[in-house]
């Protein structure tokens, strides 16, 4: 059983670093939602918040654009390289095959521990109540264990699946 940890802050971050390196200025808000699949502007502010408390980011409230990316702080940081293997469903369970497709390089403060991590593109729709979106990218924790109401990464008869775990009685 694996425990999922969300990648939408990385995702935003990943974004607005790649947006500051191409055109040398940060996207807008309106524009973060658009490449991270969000409709809300109010979510995308939920996340800037998370990032800045972290202090990967720091905004300007009174200008707009104003997302300044903490470089001294994010070249202090530890990063470390988490192998995307695959893809898995959130929906009907599909063929799991593992291999390395290719590597993401995330600050050590987006997961709690490095223990065995690999990344899962999800494919379907049936874990947006979790904010778990079609073609999220999933961080994903190995581990033999998993308590009632986690999100795992179940494998079934070599087929991979996302779902809520909860133990049945007896």
């Amino acid at each position: 059983m694996i425990d999922i940890k969300s990648s939408k802050q990385l995702e935003i971050y990943e974004f607005i670093k790649n947006q500051v390196n191409a055109k040398g200025y940060p996207p807008s808000v309106r524009e973060i939602c658009e490449a991270v699949n969000l409709s809300s502007t109010s979510t995308v502010h939920g996340h800037l918040t998370r990032l800045e408390k972290k202090g990967l980011i720091r905004r300007d409230p009174t200008k707009p654009r104003a997302i300044e990316l903490l470089q001294e702080n994010h070249n202090k940081k530890e990063m470390v390289d988490i192998p995307i293997i695959g893809k898995v469903t959130a929906g009907i369970p599909i063929l799991a095959q593992e291999s390395i497709e290719d590597y993401l390089t995330i600050p050590l403060d987006f997961v709690n521990s490095t223990n065995e991590l690999f990344i899962l593109k999800v494919q379907g729709d049936s874990m947006i109540e979790a904010g778990i979106h079609d073609n999220d990218l999933a961080i994903i924790e190995k581990t033999s264990v998993a308590a009632n109401g986690d999100i795992i990464v179940a494998l079934i008869e070599n087929e991979a699946t996302i779902k809520r775990f909860f133990k049945e009685n007896g």
